[in-house]
């Protein structure tokens, strides 16, 4: 066919092809229009990707605008639309608290990322609903007796004292402040492979294991765009090979503990009871009892790290932001007031600040709105840390203390740790995690932060954290550092 007629067929055709093109486009405004109703949010949203890109380039503003559209409301609720799909953020503590109780096959789904189920997989824990989830918390509930819990603070020091030690060091080989993002990150990394799975780990697979871990992290803020060379298909491989890294620490733990000996480290708890369920259900005639695969024991190993890594990272670095910028908190501290403080700066700085679910089904929110099925909900834990406490706005640890008792007065807003049947299983490790770096942190080093104009303010990555990646300069404050082993 020569140019000339391949120039007439698209003459002809490319007016039809438009016309398809801008039929579509009115079709998905209408139907945009059609579920906002009147809740506030974009007027009109640009065809098929909707608001992906400002999300993307700058997840700040998105969500900080998103929260003015719902505080103009009475209802605390607003909309939006990415990627073909809408979108309900919610900051309405009540209305967060119903989204949090109806998590089941038909009404919400709690999805950990609005692509998660690419990247974690569709058995991951967080999916779960029903007796399945109920059981599977069961199975995990040895691995945080105050039995396990001390164990692994042993280990918490050990690894922490490390890397103070080298933060001092590189501190002191320059004159230039040290920003503490990557630093702390790895840090938590390093703790969180350690205590899951210390003696089942090579050197060689946890150099690995922190390259994929950081691929998976990039991924987690790109376009899912799952094609060769795009960090969410880098993202979504590496997950599996981080699971496979698990599942071969859970078989390599269920030998050990078979063979006799003591549990030392997360996995081995786990596996101590599951290794006696085996036993029992072998003496009986049944098949292995369910979760006890070495591949769903990775799987949910994984999803303990996700759990502990970014948002440990994000509360470490505003307990320096906000112990530098608060001296007379700091002196408090150093008398022995951790425990109020962390609580205040998991409040203050809510590290993982929305919880996305799945409407499996039209659901009503209120009485004068229902949520379409397909809608990705945000419900705010963030904005809901900010509502009833007195002056919400302030941090303020006494808040914490016998003589206010706001954490019981206020229980409903404090949702750091979600609420219903998906309550973070870890949340006294995460406690105790904070605590301890802050006292660890605070007794053996002096800091100062470096202020620049903004560097405080919040960034998205994918947690929250100070805009500069909290920059310090630091030195040794005690005589000499403690003498936990270091191996």
């Amino acid at each position: 066919m020569d140019s000339s007629a391949t120039w007439a067929i698209l003459s002809f055709t490319a007016p039809y092809l438009l016309s398809v093109i801008a039929f579509l486009i009115f079709i998905e405004q209408i139907s945009y229009m059609k579920k906002k109703t009147l809740i506030p949010g974009p007027s009109l949203v640009l065809p098929f990707v909707g608001n992906a890109i400002s999300l993307v380039r700058n997840p700040t503003h998105f969500w900080d605008l998103q929260s003015d559209f719902a505080r103009s409301t009475p209802l605390g609720v607003s909309v939006n639309y990415i990627l073909g799909k809408f979108i309900v953020f919610i900051r309405s503590t009540e209305l967060s608290h119903h989204i949090f109780a109806n998590v089941r096959p038909d009404a919400f789904h709690l999805v950990g990322h609005p692509f998660g189920k690419k990247l974690f997989g569709e058995h991951n824990m967080i999916y779960m609903m029903g007796q399945q989830h109920k059981d599977l918390r069961r199975r995990i509930a040895p691995n945080f007796t105050p039995k396990a819990l001390y164990t692994y603070t042993a280990i918490q020091q050990r690894v922490m004292l490390k890397h103070l030690m080298s933060w001092e060091q590189l501190s002191s080989s320059t004159s230039a402040p040290i920003a503490l993002r990557f630093l702390v990150r790895d840090m938590n990394l390093e703790t969180s492979q350690t205590v899951f799975a210390e003696p089942y780990l090579s050197g060689e697979e946890r150099e690995r294991f922190n390259i994929d871990y950081n691929l998976f992290n990039v991924g987690l803020m790109k376009l899912p765009i799952d094609l060769p060379g795009f960090a969410f298909r880098n993202a979504r491989l590496a997950v599996d090979r981080l699971i496979k890294t698990l599942s071969n620490c859970a078989a390599k733990s269920k030998a050990s503990i078979v063979s006799g000996k003591e549990p030392q480290c997360l996995v081995d708890f786990w596996m101590q009871s599951t290794v006696k369920e085996e036993r029992e259900a072998a003496v009986r005639g049944d098949p292995p009892p369910p979760h006890s695969s070495d591949e769903e024991i990775g799987g949910h190993l994984f999803d303990f790290l996700f759990a502990a890594q970014d948002a440990s990272t994000s509360s470490l670095l505003w307990a320096v932001t906000l112990l530098d910028s608060h001296p007379e908190v700091l002196a408090k501290v150093r008398e022995e007031y951790t425990q109020a403080v962390a609580r205040e700066i998991l409040r203050y700085r809510a590290p993982a600040t929305l919880v996305p679910h799945i409407a499996g089904e039209d659901l009503p929110l209120t009485e004068s709105y229902t949520i379409p099925k397909g809608t990705i909900v945000f419900p705010s834990v963030f904005e809901s840390s900010f509502q009833g406490f007195i002056e919400p706005d302030r941090f303020d640890p006494d808040r914490f203390l016998e003589a206010r008792q706001e954490d019981q007065r206020y229980k409903r807003n404090f949702l750091v740790f979600r609420a219903g049947a998906h309550q973070c299983v870890g949340q006294r490790y995460a406690i105790n995690h904070l605590v301890l770096f802050i006292a660890m942190f605070v007794t053996l080093l002096d800091f100062k932060r470096h202020r620049t104009d903004g560097c405080d303010e919040i960034a998205y990555v994918p947690t929250i954290c100070p805009k500069d990646d909290c920059t310090v300069y630091m030195n040794r404050r005690c005589a000499r550092y403690p003498s936990f082993p270091l191996n």
